[in-house]
């Protein structure tokens, strides 16, 4: 008897339980029903439209870039008109109205310090020279891939001469500014590098930059800020003592034309969103070198660029999710001679280097077809915003180029600047031993063809087979064939691959 009292006690303990559970679920189901069906309803009575559909995968290459598409009615409106963007925010010699912005879009040893120098020596311009170093010594190992959308975003915040996004990369243990030669900003105690003491000689190559080694910011420079010719560094940094960022900022604003160059932007799509911006009125001067002559630069600068080519080339396997081209290039016995990689393909450290080089230009003639395909798709509004130039046109013919960059930037041509630029092309020679990433006057026009006597006939192979596609595009011959356009074509150099 007590056991069958017990047994009926815990059943019925039981019943109430599941009862319970029974009922708070009937409770839970009814509760959303009610609330689902009051917001179809509305407070006019009508069903609202179905829930949008979930969200898809990450964009292709042709949905992500897709804006090189645009139609003609979708032109953004001009710059309007205010204090920022008026003419008399311009520099004195000014001749032209309105703020403008431009990025010279290259890579690394393409000629792209020159190109840059050209602008630093315009009285009218404010030379920013590769902000972005920061940037990826600060994010290292990132990929290339990865860090553009940051990028662009340090781009818009430098024109408009907020440089406190600086402070954000250039913290210990951050490296120093790649042109100066010791640490630029000590804190009292210890000799270490200070982020909050952050000046003028830390940033854009300050030791050959004409607006900080010139008055107002240095009263004793030994030169002009109008007086064209090269900054020199160790005047600059005897004379020149630092300054705080926002006199920086106040002497940006002063200027009609704001320039950056840099070399780490992987992608022209990344700047779309900056060039439909109608208050930022941005220009993209894009440069290509033979890629030929860049691989055997790079290889001369080997130990400089090795770090930043291993970001470039870890961006191949970033790019395969969002379905950009990429080419896959077994490596006949000769090339995996040059690179290192001998049985159970492990690399000898001697060579490491030369593989990381040339797989990372592969990237980047891959992401040069890219941009090369987008700007002929591209709009007439957008096309005027951008123009495109070869290294060897602008060695070969560097007046008739300079007025066009000019021109394009609507800034005068002083004469004393296509003095400069004829004398910088024309110099004794071309110094194999040519410390990198120093501008100096040499013959430019045989450093054209530098590539065909220190590249083995296997580097240049790999090379066209990387890059193929993209020199076919800008009018570099293979091989094979210069000897044929050579005799064709002889003493004239190739239009440049966009009319710009």
């Amino acid at each position: 008897m007590k056991s069958r009292r017990r047994w009926r006690f815990r059943w019925q303990h039981r019943r109430f339980a599941l009862g319970l559970v029974l009922y708070t679920l009937l409770l839970l189901l009814l509760d959303s029903y009610m609330l689902d069906y009051g917001a179809r309803r509305g407070r006019a009575g009508e069903e609202l439209p179905p829930p949008p559909p979930p969200p898809r995968h990450c964009p292709s290459l042709e949905e992500a870039l897709g804006d090189w598409n645009w139609d003609e009615q979708q032109q953004p409106p001009p710059p309007a008109a205010g204090a920022e963007n008026a003419s008399e925010a311009a520099g004195p010699g000014s001749q032209a109205g309105g703020k403008r912005h431009i990025y010279l879009h290259a890579t690394w040893r393409t000629g792209s310090s020159f190109l840059g120098e050209l602008f630093n020596q315009h009285p009218d311009v404010f030379f920013l020279y590769e902000p972005m170093w920061h940037m990826w010594q600060a994010l290292y190992p990132a990929d290339a891939l990865s860090l553009q959308g940051a990028l662009r975003d340090m781009v818009r915040s430098l024109f408009r001469c907020d440089f406190s996004v600086l402070r954000l990369y250039a913290t210990p243990p951050a490296p120093r500014d790649p042109l100066a030669p010791f640490p630029a900003v000590f804190s009292a105690a210890g000799g270490k590098a200070s982020h909050h003491n952050l000046s003028t000689t830390s940033i854009f190559g300050w030791r050959t930059n004409k607006v900080i080694c010139s008055a107002p910011l240095c009263r004793d420079a030994p030169r002009t800020r109008a007086d064209v010719g090269l900054v020199d560094g160790a005047a600059c940094e005897r004379e020149c003592p630092p300054r705080a960022l926002h006199e920086l900022e106040a002497e940006c604003r002063k200027y009609p034309v704001v320039v950056i160059k840099d070399v780490r932007l992987l992608e022209l799509g990344a700047l779309l969103p900056l060039l439909r911006d109608p208050q930022l009125n941005l220009r993209v001067v894009q440069l290509f070198r033979d890629p030929r002559a860049v691989h055997n630069s790079r290889l001369k600068a080997k130990q400089a660029l090795l770090r930043e080519s291993i970001q470039v080339l870890r961006s191949r396997y970033r790019a395969e999710p969002r379905g950009l081209p990429r080419r896959q290039l077994p490596l006949p016995p000769a090339a995996a001679a040059l690179s290192g990689i001998g049985v159970g393909g492990r690399a000898h450290p001697l060579h490491r280097a030369d593989f990381f080089l040339g797989g990372a230009l592969e990237v980047i003639c891959q992401a040069w077809l890219r941009d090369l395909l987008f700007s002929r798709r591209a709009p007439a509004w957008l096309r005027a915003r951008y123009t495109q130039l070869r290294y060897e046109d602008l060695v070969r013919e560097p007046r008739a180029q300079l007025r066009r960059l000019l021109s394009f930037a609507e800034l005068p041509v002083p004469p004393a600047l296509e003095e400069f630029v004829l004398n910088m092309t024309r110099g004794a020679a071309y110094p194999a031993a040519q410390q990198p990433f120093r501008i100096s006057a040499r013959d430019a026009r045989e450093a054209i063809h530098a590539w065909r006597e220190r590249l083995s006939r296997e580097q240049v192979r790999q090379v066209e087979t990387s890059c193929g596609d993209a020199m076919d595009l800008l009018s570099y011959p293979l091989s094979g064939e210069e000897g044929k356009r050579a005799e064709a074509g002889r003493g004239r150099s190739s239009p440049p691959p966009h009319p710009g």
